[in-house]
Protein backbone atom coordinates (compact mmCIF):
# COMPACT_ATOMS: atom_id res chain seq x y z
CA UNK A 1 0.00 0.00 0.00
CA UNK A 2 1.41 3.45 -1.03
CA UNK A 3 0.72 5.90 1.38
CA UNK A 4 1.00 9.88 1.76
CA UNK A 5 0.79 11.51 5.19
CA UNK A 6 -0.79 15.24 5.20
CA UNK A 7 0.67 18.01 8.27
CA UNK A 8 3.99 15.85 7.41
CA UNK A 9 5.89 18.65 9.09
CA UNK A 10 4.20 17.98 12.46
CA UNK A 11 4.71 16.25 15.88
CA UNK A 12 1.83 13.84 14.55
CA UNK A 13 2.69 13.97 10.46
CA UNK A 14 5.74 12.69 12.05
CA UNK A 15 4.97 9.36 13.99
CA UNK A 16 2.42 8.70 11.18
CA UNK A 17 5.72 8.73 8.30
CA UNK A 18 7.73 6.90 11.34
CA UNK A 19 4.99 4.46 11.33
CA UNK A 20 4.41 3.33 6.99
CA UNK A 21 8.39 3.31 7.35
CA UNK A 22 8.18 0.80 9.73
CA UNK A 23 5.72 -1.34 7.93
CA UNK A 24 6.29 -4.08 5.92
CA UNK A 25 3.04 -3.70 4.14
CA UNK A 26 3.23 0.09 3.41
CA UNK A 27 5.64 2.11 1.45
CA UNK A 28 5.72 6.20 1.86
CA UNK A 29 4.83 7.73 -1.23
CA UNK A 30 4.15 11.72 -0.15
CA UNK A 31 4.24 13.96 2.67
CA UNK A 32 2.08 16.88 2.56
CA UNK A 33 3.31 20.06 4.23
CA UNK A 34 1.99 23.61 4.75
CA UNK A 35 3.32 25.89 1.69
CA UNK A 36 5.20 28.51 4.64
CA UNK A 37 6.47 25.56 6.47
CA UNK A 38 10.26 25.64 7.09
CA UNK A 39 10.54 22.18 6.16
CA UNK A 40 9.21 21.89 2.62
CA UNK A 41 11.80 20.30 0.18
CA UNK A 42 13.43 18.12 2.96
CA UNK A 43 13.32 15.00 2.88
CA UNK A 44 10.83 13.59 5.16
CA UNK A 45 12.41 11.01 7.19
CA UNK A 46 15.20 13.98 7.90
CA UNK A 47 14.08 13.90 11.16
CA UNK A 48 14.77 9.93 12.04
CA UNK A 49 17.98 10.68 10.36
CA UNK A 50 17.12 8.59 6.79
CA UNK A 51 17.04 9.19 3.42
CA UNK A 52 13.54 8.15 2.47
CA UNK A 53 13.48 10.22 -1.29
CA UNK A 54 9.99 11.50 -0.45
CA UNK A 55 10.35 15.10 -0.45
CA UNK A 56 8.01 17.12 1.94
CA UNK A 57 5.87 19.14 -0.42
CA UNK A 58 2.34 21.56 -0.30
CA UNK A 59 1.25 20.04 -4.30
CA UNK A 60 -1.57 18.04 -3.60
CA UNK A 61 -2.47 16.39 -7.15
CA UNK A 62 1.48 15.19 -6.99
CA UNK A 63 1.31 13.43 -3.34
CA UNK A 64 -2.26 12.08 -4.76
CA UNK A 65 -0.52 11.15 -7.85
CA UNK A 66 1.96 8.84 -6.07
CA UNK A 67 -0.09 7.17 -3.57
CA UNK A 68 -2.89 5.29 -3.02
CA UNK A 69 -4.10 6.63 0.31
CA UNK A 70 -3.72 9.44 2.15
CA UNK A 71 -3.44 9.87 5.86
CA UNK A 72 -4.73 13.03 7.67
CA UNK A 73 -4.77 14.46 11.00
CA UNK A 74 -4.85 17.63 10.27
CA UNK A 75 -7.59 20.74 10.64
CA UNK A 76 -10.93 20.26 9.13
CA UNK A 77 -10.09 23.01 6.87
CA UNK A 78 -7.30 21.28 5.29
CA UNK A 79 -8.88 18.17 5.80
CA UNK A 80 -12.28 19.31 3.07
CA UNK A 81 -9.17 19.97 0.64
CA UNK A 82 -7.74 16.19 1.05
CA UNK A 83 -11.36 15.05 0.52
CA UNK A 84 -11.62 17.53 -2.97
CA UNK A 85 -8.15 15.94 -4.25
CA UNK A 86 -8.75 12.19 -3.18
CA UNK A 87 -12.29 12.24 -5.47
CA UNK A 88 -10.26 14.15 -8.46
CA UNK A 89 -7.44 11.37 -8.15
CA UNK A 90 -9.84 8.57 -7.15
CA UNK A 91 -7.66 7.64 -4.21
CA UNK A 92 -8.60 6.72 -0.34
CA UNK A 93 -8.55 8.73 2.57
CA UNK A 94 -7.69 7.66 6.83
CA UNK A 95 -9.41 10.50 8.34
CA UNK A 96 -8.37 11.20 12.14
CA UNK A 97 -9.05 14.91 12.00
CA UNK A 98 -11.57 15.75 14.74
CA UNK A 99 -13.62 19.23 15.12
CA UNK A 100 -15.74 18.44 12.28
CA UNK A 101 -18.95 20.58 11.56
CA UNK A 102 -22.08 18.39 10.56
CA UNK A 103 -21.72 19.78 6.47
CA UNK A 104 -18.38 18.98 7.28
CA UNK A 105 -19.33 15.47 7.96
CA UNK A 106 -22.31 14.93 5.38
CA UNK A 107 -19.05 16.27 2.87
CA UNK A 108 -17.14 12.81 3.91
CA UNK A 109 -20.15 10.35 3.84
CA UNK A 110 -21.21 12.04 0.36
CA UNK A 111 -17.37 11.30 -0.70
CA UNK A 112 -17.61 7.91 0.20
CA UNK A 113 -19.54 6.75 -2.31
CA UNK A 114 -17.19 7.41 -4.85
CA UNK A 115 -13.81 6.10 -3.10
CA UNK A 116 -13.20 4.20 0.23
CA UNK A 117 -12.84 5.88 3.30
CA UNK A 118 -11.99 5.42 7.02
CA UNK A 119 -13.10 7.90 9.33
CA UNK A 120 -12.42 7.80 12.96
CA UNK A 121 -12.01 10.07 16.24
CA UNK A 122 -9.50 7.82 17.01
CA UNK A 123 -7.26 5.41 15.91
CA UNK A 124 -6.05 3.53 19.26
CA UNK A 125 -6.84 0.06 19.06
CA UNK A 126 -7.24 0.56 23.19
CA UNK A 127 -9.98 3.46 22.44
CA UNK A 128 -11.72 1.27 20.36
CA UNK A 129 -12.29 -1.95 22.45
CA UNK A 130 -13.05 0.66 25.19
CA UNK A 131 -15.83 1.65 23.37
CA UNK A 132 -17.39 -1.50 22.62
CA UNK A 133 -17.13 -1.72 26.55
CA UNK A 134 -19.08 1.29 27.17
CA UNK A 135 -21.67 0.10 25.19
CA UNK A 136 -21.73 -2.90 27.25
CA UNK A 137 -21.67 -1.01 30.54
CA UNK A 138 -24.01 1.41 29.19
CA UNK A 139 -26.78 -1.23 28.72
CA UNK A 140 -26.39 -2.52 32.30
CA UNK A 141 -26.22 0.97 33.86
CA UNK A 142 -29.12 2.34 32.09
CA UNK A 143 -31.32 2.85 35.06
CA UNK A 144 -30.13 4.53 38.35
CA UNK A 145 -26.57 5.80 37.01
CA UNK A 146 -25.78 9.16 36.14
CA UNK A 147 -23.20 9.22 32.75
CA UNK A 148 -20.53 11.81 32.83
CA UNK A 149 -17.79 11.97 30.44
CA UNK A 150 -14.39 13.75 31.55
CA UNK A 151 -11.70 14.17 28.80
CA UNK A 152 -8.18 15.87 29.15
CA UNK A 153 -5.58 17.01 26.65
CA UNK A 154 -2.71 19.37 25.70
CA UNK A 155 -2.93 23.05 25.87
CA UNK A 156 -2.62 22.85 21.90
CA UNK A 157 -6.03 21.12 21.16
CA UNK A 158 -8.46 23.43 20.09
CA UNK A 159 -11.77 21.73 19.74
CA UNK A 160 -13.71 20.47 23.09
CA UNK A 161 -14.97 18.04 23.82
CA UNK A 162 -12.00 15.77 22.28
CA UNK A 163 -13.22 13.68 19.04
CA UNK A 164 -12.61 10.80 21.26
CA UNK A 165 -15.27 11.86 23.93
CA UNK A 166 -17.71 12.59 21.32
CA UNK A 167 -17.66 9.13 19.88
CA UNK A 168 -17.90 7.65 23.68
CA UNK A 169 -20.97 9.72 24.35
CA UNK A 170 -22.02 8.68 20.77
CA UNK A 171 -21.71 4.71 22.01
CA UNK A 172 -23.37 4.90 24.98
CA UNK A 173 -26.15 7.13 23.78
CA UNK A 174 -26.55 4.72 20.92
CA UNK A 175 -26.39 2.17 23.53
CA UNK A 176 -29.10 3.32 25.32
CA UNK A 177 -31.68 4.71 22.47
CA UNK A 178 -30.92 8.09 22.86
CA UNK A 179 -30.04 10.89 20.82
CA UNK A 180 -26.87 12.36 21.76
CA UNK A 181 -27.32 16.14 20.54
CA UNK A 182 -30.61 15.92 22.28
CA UNK A 183 -29.23 14.28 25.79
CA UNK A 184 -25.44 16.29 25.90
CA UNK A 185 -24.45 18.43 28.62
CA UNK A 186 -21.49 20.37 27.98
CA UNK A 187 -20.07 21.85 30.97
CA UNK A 188 -22.43 23.30 33.95
CA UNK A 189 -22.09 26.77 35.99
CA UNK A 190 -24.24 28.55 37.78
CA UNK A 191 -27.64 27.63 39.65
CA UNK A 192 -28.08 24.48 36.96
CA UNK A 193 -31.23 22.93 39.34
CA UNK A 194 -30.81 19.31 39.92
CA UNK A 195 -29.02 16.57 37.19
CA UNK A 196 -31.51 15.13 34.76
CA UNK A 197 -30.72 11.58 34.67
CA UNK A 198 -31.29 11.11 31.18
CA UNK A 199 -28.80 13.52 30.32
CA UNK A 200 -24.82 12.49 29.74
CA UNK A 201 -22.61 15.14 31.02
CA UNK A 202 -18.99 16.48 29.16
CA UNK A 203 -16.15 18.42 30.83
CA UNK A 204 -13.37 19.18 29.18
CA UNK A 205 -9.44 20.01 30.88
CA UNK A 206 -7.09 21.91 28.89
CA UNK A 207 -3.26 22.26 29.99
CA UNK A 208 0.61 21.02 29.83
CA UNK A 209 1.13 18.18 27.51
CA UNK A 210 -1.49 15.70 28.03
CA UNK A 211 -1.93 13.25 25.19
CA UNK A 212 -5.23 12.26 25.83
CA UNK A 213 -7.33 11.33 29.00
CA UNK A 214 -10.45 9.72 28.72
CA UNK A 215 -12.79 8.65 31.85
CA UNK A 216 -16.31 7.60 31.93
CA UNK A 217 -17.88 7.80 35.07
CA UNK A 218 -21.08 5.60 35.61
CA UNK A 219 -22.37 6.99 39.09
CA UNK A 220 -24.72 5.32 41.31
CA UNK A 221 -25.90 5.45 44.60
CA UNK A 222 -23.92 3.83 46.87
CA UNK A 223 -21.18 2.97 44.26
CA UNK A 224 -19.68 4.18 40.84
CA UNK A 225 -17.73 2.61 37.95
CA UNK A 226 -15.42 4.26 35.94
CA UNK A 227 -13.84 3.09 32.75
CA UNK A 228 -10.86 5.02 31.74
CA UNK A 229 -8.28 5.11 29.06
CA UNK A 230 -5.11 7.19 29.34
CA UNK A 231 -2.57 7.40 26.17
CA UNK A 232 1.29 8.12 26.90
CA UNK A 233 1.96 9.00 23.26
CA UNK A 234 0.81 9.15 19.65
CA UNK A 235 2.47 6.15 18.22
CA UNK A 236 -0.69 4.09 18.77
CA UNK A 237 -2.93 6.45 16.57
CA UNK A 238 0.19 6.63 13.89
CA UNK A 239 -0.02 2.89 14.56
CA UNK A 240 -4.00 1.87 14.06
CA UNK A 241 -4.02 4.95 11.29
CA UNK A 242 -1.26 2.42 9.02
CA UNK A 243 -3.80 -0.55 9.63
CA UNK A 244 -6.83 1.60 8.78
CA UNK A 245 -5.15 2.16 5.00
CA UNK A 246 -4.23 -1.44 4.85
CA UNK A 247 -8.15 -2.66 5.21
CA UNK A 248 -8.36 -0.29 2.70
CA UNK A 249 -5.80 -1.19 -0.02
CA UNK A 250 -8.78 -4.57 0.20
CA UNK A 251 -12.06 -2.61 0.20
CA UNK A 252 -13.61 -0.61 -2.67
CA UNK A 253 -15.99 2.22 -1.78
CA UNK A 254 -17.75 3.47 1.18
CA UNK A 255 -17.46 5.11 4.37
CA UNK A 256 -15.92 2.58 7.68
CA UNK A 257 -14.27 3.22 11.29
CA UNK A 258 -12.04 1.87 13.39
CA UNK A 259 -14.60 -0.75 14.67
CA UNK A 260 -14.98 -2.35 10.93
CA UNK A 261 -10.63 -2.17 10.66
CA UNK A 262 -10.79 -4.17 14.23
CA UNK A 263 -13.61 -6.43 13.55
CA UNK A 264 -15.45 -5.13 16.26
CA UNK A 265 -18.97 -4.84 15.00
Amino acid sequence: MKIAIAGASGRMGRMLIEAVLNDPGATLAGALCRPDSPQLGEDAGAFLGQRTGVALTDDLDSVFGAADCLIDFTRPEGTMAYVEAALRHGKKLVIGTTGMTDEQRETIRAAAQRIGIVFAANMSVGVNVTLKLLEFAARHFATGYDIEIIEAHHRHKVDAPSGTALAMGEAIAGALGRDLKACAVYGRHGVTGERDPSTIGFSAIRGGDIVGDHTVLFAGTGERIEITHKSASRVSYAQGAVRAARFLAERGTGLYDMQDVLGLR
